[in-house]
């Protein structure tokens, strides 16, 4: 299913953006050494709760994971990309943490997430794959508009990806969104220009780049839902809800505040 959102909906989707923006730089900000994942997800759904919303994740039962997930946001840890599912774990000086969060508000939904190191340890290998992602993800925004094909937003992704070095996974990417949090077109994190479904205002996407440092190839958890690198190697992943505008893409999900 694609769903197109008429204009007088689309400041309903600003304002679900906003809330998944504001609550990630908020858990980014909160998160230290020490921070139990079991934590985030509390703090996680407090915020969703206040702010009259509700998760996209708890009663999540997709074929490709042991549902319902039963949390309120994603939150995967080094050799973790996706999917990671919180449990009873302290963050350590050092690990690289990767957020995912989609709540809906008003009928409307929102998704996106950040990665980032915790702690004074900073390591270079680590900042540098997340700002691959950075980058391949405002290479994306950059490609969509009205008239683009999904294929010109996965080959601008790929690009950066593939230019950094990384191998590229396609069994999860970038995805429509609007009253449910998973819906067509499928976007691919590589792709040929020219292809696939036509952009049209009132799309709403999600686009998430990530990465595993040295392999495409992905292991499940024992729990299901978590999924890391088939090596062991260190993960990235990031990720905007964006809107088709009739000139171009409007990201939904952009903090208004540099992370403290």
């Amino acid at each position: 299913m694609i769903e197109i959102l008429s204009p007088s909906e689309l400041p309903r989707a600003r304002e679900t953006g906003a809330l998944v923006a504001d609550i990630l730089q908020s858990l980014r900000s909160r998160t230290a050494v020490g921070t139990n994942l079991l934590d985030i997800d509390r703090w996680a759904r407090s915020m969703i709760v206040e702010a009259g919303a509700t998760s996209c994740y708890v009663d999540y039962a997709p074929s490709f994971g042991r549902g319902p997930f039963g949390h309120h946001i994603c939150t995967s840890v080094n050799d973790a990309v996706l999917h990671g599912l919180p449990h009873d774990r302290a963050l350590a000086d050092g690990d690289l943490l990767s957020l995912d969060l989609a709540v809906s508000l008003g009928g409307v939904v929102a998704d996106s997430a950040v990665s980032f190191v915790v702690g004074e340890t900073q390591p270079s290998e680590s900042l540098a794959m997340i700002a691959v992602t950075e980058r391949a993800l405002a290479a994306g925004v950059a490609a969509a508009g009205p008239g683009a094909r999904v294929g010109d937003v996965s080959y601008a992704i790929g690009s950066v990806l593939s230019e950094a070095g990384f191998p590229i996974n396609t069994q999860f990417g970038g995805h429509g969104v609007g009253s449910t949090m998973h819906q067509d077109p499928h976007v691919a994190n590589t792709g040929r220009p020219g292809r696939g479904y036509t952009l049209r205002p009132g799309l709403l996407l999600a686009l998430e780049p990530w990465v595993m440092a040295d392999t495409a190839e992905l292991v499940t958890d024992a729990d299901g839902w978590t999924l890391r690198s088939a090596t062991g190697s260190r993960t990235a992943h990031s990720e905007h809800t964006i809107a088709i505008t009739g000139d171009g893409a409007e990201i939904l999900t952009r903090p208004t505040q540099p992370p403290s």
